[in-house]
């Protein structure tokens, strides 16, 4: 008879990144993060991920878990996919919770990039004789929360552009026609990369042209992303049926100082803020800065060609979200409008995430060299 052995810590810190992937499409503003509670001889005693914004974080969570268990954990290990926090928010500080329960080992995947809490919560821990340890998952952690690291670090939220598109690059004809290029696979699984995003961003073009509610329709989703529009003008029709999403918020940037449909957009319960750059269009830095005021971690853009083409030509987009149909279409309109290049070398440089197959479409996650490097 074999001894049953026991689990590693790996395999803990590999379960605390399974629990933290639960809080996706959760958790926004507040990070993704899992929380597994461990006997000295590693046997789990309980677990636990970041709930919705003024929930209780996974540590608080895991605790809890252990207590409904009957388990003590006084001189555990907490395996904990991001650092403890350390200050008070709209919940107390982890660190305190963890000290107070008795843990007697912290194993941190990675620092929390959070001014306010940026290595204090580790300080904390270690000034009252808890044992911290961090490293392990640390790529993974911080890979699932690129958004929450870009917003704390860079101000500014992680630009994911998503685009559906022949595989000649056409994402619709040159009459307009589009719907549907993709299989319905690929359209629900957009609608999962919509859901763990803060915020989903569209143009007036789009707007005009498809009249989109732009919510999650296709999968389970635990809140609704808030809506962004770019509309210069203020050409939003009041009638949209974007407008017809209840409780989701409604962001319109503009350049118009036109103030009363800025009053009727409002009253249809949009927020209209005014960006304005040089040319007469909406300042697409500025409002990046805006949202990550906002706590905008994630921002989905499905949008036209010609404001891909803005982000990229800019230099804010991060990410491409492609999806690719097994078909040709020819001439059409194209993934980004971009002004013609001089050079091979001048081209925007790109890093292939994932390659998967949807259906009988392919998903191609692709990051501009060099974006993820804060």
């Amino acid at each position: 008879m074999h001894a049953t052995m026991a689990p590693s810590s790996e395999q803990h810190t590999t379960q605390a990144l399974e629990l933290a992937t639960q809080a996706l499409c959760l958790s926004h503003p507040n990070p993704r993060v899992g929380c597994v509670i461990t006997s000295p001889d590693g046997q789990v005693l309980g677990q636990g991920f970041t709930q919705q914004a003024g929930g209780p974080h996974a540590e608080v969570m895991a605790l809890r878990d252990a207590a409904a268990r009957g388990n003590k954990v006084q001189g555990a290990t907490a395996y904990v996919t991001l650092e403890p926090c350390s200050h008070q928010g709209r919940t107390g500080p982890c660190c305190e919770a963890l000290i107070g329960a008795g843990i007697g080992k912290v194993v941190a995947s990675l620092a929390d990039p959070n001014p306010l809490v940026s290595g204090q919560g580790f300080a904390r821990l270690r000034a009252a004789g808890v044992e911290v340890v961090v490293g392990p998952g640390a790529k993974e952690s911080r890979e699932l929360n690129i958004g929450f690291f870009s917003r704390m670090v860079r101000g500014t939220p992680w630009v994911r552009i998503k685009t559906a598109a022949s595989l000649d690059g056409t994402t619709a004809l040159a009459n307009g026609q589009s719907q549907w290029i993709t299989s319905p696979a690929a359209r629900a699984d957009g609608h999962a990369w919509r859901s763990r995003a803060c915020a989903v961003l569209t143009g007036i073009g789009t707007v005009l042209d498809d009249d989109p509610r732009l919510d999650v329709r296709e999968v389970a989703t635990p809140r609704q992303p808030h809506l962004v529009i770019v509309d210069s003008q203020l050409q939003t029709p009041l009638e949209a049926r974007l407008f017809s999403v209840p409780g989701r918020t409604c962001l319109i940037y503009t350049a118009s100082d036109d103030a009363a449909k800025k009053a009727a957009l409002e009253g249809r319960g949009a927020t209209v803020i005014r960006l304005p750059n040089p040319q007469g269009k909406v300042d697409l830095g500025a409002m990046l800065k805006d949202l990550g005021q906002r706590s905008v971690n994630e921002l989905h853009v499905e949008a036209g060609h010609k404001l891909n083409g803005s982000f990229l030509r800019e230099g804010l987009a991060d990410e491409m979200l492609l999806y690719l149909a097994p078909r040709l279409l020819g001439p059409g309109l194209g993934m980004a409008q971009t002004a013609p290049l001089q050079a091979l070398a001048d081209g925007t440089a790109l890093d292939y995430v994932s390659v998967d197959r949807i259906g009988p479409d392919l998903r191609i996650v692709a990051r501009v060299l060099g974006r993820d490097s804060f």
